[in-house]
């Protein structure tokens, strides 16, 4: 019987063969550069791709574990790195022609310790133009016509076309969750202060984050562990252990779990597709799911995360106005100029009330172990000028499943 291909392998599987040496690394990186040159030519989903780079990178780790040396969590696994990520060896262009050529002089810190875990960093993952909504070139590999969301649009798509196993991604607004959801791979964005953001493009320091992309649970936590953990030059990484992800989600829940159904201030933007979806899904889970409706303070939401994002890219991104205002799209120009007609006051409200709801979800989470909601508004829309991000205007009543 012949030997799957690594590129096709989960990562935790592709990780154990080549701990137990039945695959090396430099089998692994071959194996998705050969994936990558029969799929990338429909799909662009790279910025940056150097195989010999790569390949490097692989030799070296075989020699490592030739020599005996210990392993790390992702010895000899390639991993995609979105464009925004500072890498010292590749260059980091965050989606716009105005960072053309940059070359960072160090690793951002996520990398640092995917390198120091024995990861293969493969290449650089396209991003919208400064993780914002403007798309790159990337297309959806499950359908070319289709958006494949942003802004981790590259990132969602490797992982979903068979090019990496495992892949970096970030979220502002979506932009993890969302191409997850319309490449059909898991995403995962931690709780704030779980990973490092030093040495990542600055889009909005109260709502960056990191995330991972891989096409299972198991995968995406196995990434989380190795790239988790308190940094002394972020101080907003919390200082304390991070959780044991893949030992939890590959363990069986000591007790039936309690979920809570919401459809967010937003349902009424559903597909009717998905919100079928959703409705069967909660019936077929019977006495396990409950529907918890948000407190009114949600409703606006989407209008204080606006102000909020709308303000700090205003401030973040005024270099790139001085260096180079019409190398940016339209949509970008708009958006800054919308961010700098925030009123301060409104800015430190919406700052406010981002507390205000971290309590209103404690409370839920007291009850429940998890709130199961979508991730988009359906599947991924067609036509590739735009990210597809949703309204903040509710547009109508909310409607409730059928009894």
């Amino acid at each position: 019987m012949r030997s799957p291909e690594p590129a096709s392998l989960a990562a935790t599987d592709l990780r154990d063969r080549i701990a137990r040496g039945e695959i090396t690394a430099s089998a692994a990186v071959r194996s998705s550069l050969d994936r990558i040159a029969v799929a990338d030519g429909d799909v662009e989903a790279w910025a940056f791709l150097d195989a010999g780079l790569a390949t490097a990178q692989a030799e070296a780790i075989d020699h490592f574990r030739g020599a005996g040396r210990p392993l790390g969590a992702l010895h000899g696994v390639p991993v995609a790195i979105k464009d925004i990520i500072d890498t010292r060896d590749m260059p980091t262009e965050n989606g716009t022609v105005l960072d053309a050529g940059r070359r960072p002089s160090k690793d951002a810190a996520v990398v640092e310790r995917l390198r120091a875990a024995g990861a293969i960093i493969l290449g650089k993952t396209v991003t919208t133009e400064l993780a914002v909504y403007h798309p790159g070139k990337t297309r959806n590999p499950r359908d070319a016509g289709r958006s494949p969301g942003g802004s981790s649009s590259g990132s969602a798509a490797a992982v979903a076309a068979g090019m990496v196993p495992l892949a970096i991604g970030t979220q502002t607004n979506g932009s993890v969750i969302r191409p997850a959801s319309y490449c059909g791979v898991v995403g995962y964005k931690p709780s704030r202060g779980l990973v490092s953001r030093r040495g990542i493009l600055k889009q909005s320091p109260a709502l960056d984050a990191v995330g991972v992309f891989a096409r299972s649970v198991e995968d995406a936590a196995l990434l989380a562990d190795a790239i988790a953990g308190p940094d002394p030059q972020d101080p907003q990484t919390l200082l304390a252990a991070p959780p044991a992800l893949l030992a939890t989600a590959m363990s069986r829940p000591p007790v039936k779990p309690t979920l809570a159904f919401v459809r967010s201030p937003v349902w009424d933007q559903a597909d009717e597709d998905m919100k079928a979806g959703f409705c069967e899904l909660a019936e077929a889970l019977g006495p396990a799911i409950e529907e918890v409706v948000l407190p009114p303070a949600f409703d606006s939401v989407h209008r204080m995360h606006a102000a909020v994002m709308l303000a700090d890219i205003a401030r973040n991104y005024a270099r790139y106005m001085e260096a180079g205002r019409q190398q940016l799209s339209e949509k970008l120009l708009g958006m800054i100029a919308e961010g700098e007609a925030m009123r301060a006051v409104d800015y430190s409200l919406a700052l406010d009330w981002i507390d205000v709801m971290n309590a209103a979800l404690e409370e839920i989470f007291v009850r429940y172990d998890a709130i199961v909601t979508p991730a988009a508004t359906g599947e991924a829309p067609r036509g590739l000028g735009s990210t597809a991000v949703l309204s903040s205007r509710r547009s109508g009543p909310i409607a409730v499943c059928p009894p």
